[in-house]
This record gives structure tokens, sequence and C-alpha cells, in this order.
């Protein structure tokens, strides 16, 4: 699929050109006084700090929802799960996040303020990251000494918010990370939140979701990428890190329910674009699947038919933090657990063509 000016006004119902959301649908203040045509200077930071803190369920989130026919978690349908699989909400963790995080059979971390409202809506119904979960700070006080001022974590006092659940026998801690790759600054202490959060939960299986920019015609909106490789694209701020090309890779995901989660999908099918094809397909990478993988920059960057930000051929999908868990995984060597990236592609490649491909982004509602 090809996204283009026509194609986000069919499917969003909007001109990003004439018509651009108005000032009071942004997060980030300079990137709606942008919006508002003021004299601002918009930097890289300030696209991925939008993507970051966008708020579905907030005023700017509710003034996006009218302007535009996006969809959001107010039109979400609840999930016909299947016979004792459906998740069931822990009680409240014991502590008050100043202490390890519980330990469970599996670690889900997810990353922005909208993926953790979808992932608690579907993995811990009745409790949200935003407003339910326990804030934890453990040894916050250290790491943030390598953070830079103004960074989400830092501007929250904490490192992340977390609940439990069960699904089926296996006990799940849900993290909403608040620890950014692309906002805490070059001494990297993302490494030191996920090495730290590992070692306390003691999984035997992490997964790291979210949304991702899709890389290639072949993907549409809803697909979702299904990863044990991950890989580094390090162009700007990472540049010189040893690890700036770099790709790690994991076990095989094991796939014999993909077909019945598939089904699943039909829930929440009408809110996908009009102009989608087909059903959405999960794409099951192998370990040894290179070209395919999860793309990690150090930029914001996304797919465009003149491959403008040079990323087909790297992968699959493309977006800002996963090849850290495969860093962390290597220096963990036989002490990590399994591990996998699962994305989901929340917006196609962009056709190129003037203004639209300068910040188009991945708002997980767009």
């Amino acid at each position: 699929m090809l996204a283009d000016r026509k194609w986000v006004q069919r499917n969003l119902g909007f001109d990003p050109i004439t018509t651009p959301p108005p000032r009071e649908t942004f997060a980030v203040k300079r990137m709606a006084d942008a919006a508002a045509k003021k004299t601002v200077k918009v930097s890289a930071e300030d696209f991925q700090r939008e993507i970051i803190d966008f708020d579905s369920e907030s005023a700017e989130g509710r003034e996006f929802m009218a302007f535009s026919t996006a969809s959001g978690l107010s039109r979400f349908t609840d999930i016909p799960w299947p016979k004792g699989l459906a998740p069931q909400t822990g009680p409240k963790p014991k502590g008050n996040g100043k202490g390890p995080l519980p330990r469970a059979d599996v670690l889900v971390v997810t990353w922005t303020v909208d993926e953790g409202h979808a992932l608690s809506r579907v993995l811990t119904p009745g409790k949200d990251s935003r407003n339910d979960y326990i804030a934890y700070t453990h040894n916050y006080a250290a790491i943030s000494r390598k953070m830079r001022n103004g960074c989400p974590a830092k501007e929250l006092k904490r490192l992340g918010t977390y609940w439990t659940t069960t699904i089926g026998r296996k006990k799940v801690v849900v993290f909403k990370s608040d620890s950014h790759m692309s906002q805490d600054g070059p001494q990297l202490p993302n490494i030191d939140v996920w090495r730290q959060i590992i070692t306390e939960v003691q999984p035997t299986l992490v997964i790291t979701t979210g949304t991702a920019g899709g890389i290639g015609k072949e993907f549409e909106v809803g697909d979702v990428v299904v990863s044990p490789i991950v890989c580094f694209d390090c162009l700007s701020k990472f540049k010189k890190q040893p690890f700036a090309q770099e790709h790690f890779a994991s076990r095989p995901a094991i796939t014999k329910k993909f077909a019945q989660a598939k089904t699943l999908f039909k829930a929440n099918a009408g809110q996908l674009p009009k102009d989608n094809t087909r059903a959405p397909k999960i794409f099951v990478v192998k370990p040894s699947g290179l070209p395919s993988s999860v793309v990690t920059t150090d930029f914001f960057g996304f797919d465009t038919s003149d491959n403008h930000f040079h990323l087909q051929g790297l992968g699959d999908v493309s977006e800002m933090g996963d090849a850290i868990l495969g860093l962390v995984a290597q220096e963990m060597g036989d002490k990590a657990p399994r591990w996998l990236a699962i994305r989901n592609v929340s917006d196609p490649q962009i056709k190129a063509e003037g203004t639209l491909t300068t910040g188009a982004g991945r708002r997980p509602d767009l």
C-alpha cells in the first residue's frame, strides 16, 4: 500500500497540506505552535516526542478525533477471547514501585502513551497504564543521572508504570516505559532500564511491542510483524557507537496459535483504513531471516516511495528502540531470556510528494 495526500483525505478525513490538524490536537507545545504557523523551529526530537506523548484519551486527543475520522480507543471493541485465554487482570501488585518488579513468566513492554492505553485495554482490562498502573521508580535516582533534562522519564520522575495479568497459566508483567532511546540522551540509560527490569522479572520470554512504519508497499495498516531479529540503523546521534549498524537475533516465535489470533482481528477490522485491500496479515520473521527484521533508527525516518531515508532493504518495519533489547540480551549471554519484537503497522509507505514526507508521522491514531 502507498499513502499519499488523497489517501490521508480518504482515510483520515482531512487534507494534510491545505488543512493540517489544528494547534489544539498536538501534545507537544512546539509542534502545536508550528501547526499554528508561528515562527517556530521544529526538531526531530519534537516529532519523536509528539509520537510518544500523544494521548487519544486527553483533551488534545479528543480534539483530533473530532477533527478527523481516525480511529481511537473510544471506538475499540473488546476482543472475544478463546475460552481459557482471556487475560485476567491481577490485583494491585505488592509494594509502591520503589522496589523490584514482581517475577513473572513473560515481560511485555510498550512505549508511547497511546500504546500504553491500548495494551492495558487488551491485557489488563479495568486497569489503565496512565491512570491506574503503579509508578516504577526503583533505582530512578541513579539511572536518571544519565538522562538529559526534559526527557519523559525525568519530567514524570519515574522509569515507567506497570501492572500484572495472567493469560492461561502464564503470569505476565505489563510495563509501559517512560525511558526511550530517542529521548533519554547520549548515555543511553534505556540500556540500564532494560537490564534492570529483565533481571527483576526473570521472564522466559520478553516482548517489546507497539506501532511502527511499514517498509515497502506490501504492508498495510493493521499488519503485524513478529520478529526475533532487530537491527540498528543509526545515522545520527549514535552513529559512532559500535552497535550503530548491528543486528541481533533470538529464538524463533512459537506460531501454533497465530491462525487463531488472526480471527481476533475481526472485532476491530472496521476501524482499518478504507483503502486496505485485504485482512491484516501476521508476518513471522525467522532468526535467519535477514533482511527481514524490525529496524531501530536514531532519526525520525519513515519509508517513502523514493526511499528518502534509505530504509528499504533493511527490514520490514521501522521504529526507535527495540534493538536496545537485542543489545542487552547479547550482553546477558546465556542468562538472556528468549525475546521478540512485535510491531503493528500503523502507517504504510508514503508517496514522495512535497511536504507530506516531512512529517506525517506515526502517531498511533493515524
